[in-house]
């Protein structure tokens, strides 16, 4: 937790953004080679789980996957039902 008074200047903020920037580069870069390499055209989860699990080292892996997991759970729950089982909400073709 972050102290309610405690700010951040400009640069340091500049420099949060490039390390989030990177980071995503990093990690989209990866998750895009798995699914070339999968001969998929569709990126799901388990290419981003992978990608996290690629790209970071060790134990931070393992966090940023739980975190990722736990996000991925709430925001189904928070949708309809048939959402939730899969169902994407597209009409049939």
């Amino acid at each position: 937790q972050v102290h309610p008074k405690m700010r951040i200047s400009k640069q340091a903020m500049s420099i949060m953004e490039s390390c989030v920037t990177d980071t995503f580069e990093r990690l989209s870069k990866e998750a895009s080679h798995l699914c070339r390499l999968n001969k998929k055209d569709t990126l799901s989860s388990r290419e981003i789980q992978s990608a996290v699990r690629l790209v970071f080292p060790g134990e931070l892996s393992k966090h940023a996957v739980s975190e990722g997991c736990k996000a991925a759970m709430s925001f189904n729950a928070g949708r309809s039902p048939a959402a939730a089982a899969g169902d994407n909400g597209a009409a049939p073709a």
